[in-house]
């Protein structure tokens, strides 16, 4: 049996959505987009309602995951477990899925690549920890070991030892050492990219001082 729409209502808390009334009664909501093509006095089937309250539902889905990426880059698997913690229905967290990636607002490669420049910028990480962190993010082996490929990981370690020097300049060769190889671990480096960082920045702070003391002698001799 056909349904008469009475009434068509943004609603107050959310102008993206309509309130639907059917024989002078509210029956149900609509994304605002579904809603546009309905008009008062147009007579809605069962079939009809049925199909607009899903096609809602799937538009919601898309929505929320569009919101959720306006934060920022998200991977496929932060999208589905945010999806699945509003209670959307796996079918529609995987048509979401395909949605986004087929529109490329997802990708977990290129999601990939961005963490480790973004990384290797403002806070160098060794090749473990960042494969950690990606894994962590739901990234696929292939795409995280793609991603790392051409990872210059002595040049990070060197990077991020620069970055901790101002702390430890004034330290004596072994607790410059240790401090050093702590701060290096714990960003994932290996021990032998650690050894090669270390020595580096240790050599150029001794040249440094050497030429700071040559250049003050010089001055007094004249």
């Amino acid at each position: 049996m056909a349904r008469k729409i009475t009434a068509l209502q943004v609603q107050k808390h959310n102008n993206q959505r309509v309130n639907i009334y059917l024989d002078g009664e509210f029956a149900f909501g609509l994304a605002r987009i579904l809603a546009a093509w309905l008009n008062i006095g147009q007579e809605l089937s069962s079939e009809k309602i049925a199909q607009l309250q899903a096609d809602d539902e799937r538009e919601t889905a898309f929505q929320r995951a569009l919101k959720f990426l306006s934060h920022r880059n998200r991977t496929e698997a932060e999208i589905r477990a945010q999806l699945a913690h509003h209670g959307v229905l796996p079918e529609l967290v995987d048509e979401t899925v395909s949605r986004l990636n087929e529109s490329g607002l997802i990708d977990d490669r290129r999601f990939a690549s961005q963490w480790i420049e973004n990384r290797a910028e403002f806070r160098p990480r060794g090749r473990r920890a960042l494969a950690y962190e990606l894994k962590q993010k739901g990234i696929a082996q292939d795409a995280i070991a793609e991603a790392l490929e051409d990872l210059e990981e002595d040049e990070l370690a060197y990077q991020s030892a620069l970055k901790y020097l101002k702390k430890l300049a004034a330290l004596n060769w072994l607790d410059f050492r240790k401090k050093m190889y702590a701060h290096l671990a714990r960003r994932g480096f290996s021990y032998t990219t650690i050894a090669a960082a270390v020595h580096r920045v240790w050599s150029e702070i001794q040249n440094d001082t050497q030429t700071e003391d040559e250049t003050q002698f010089e001055e007094v001799d004249k």
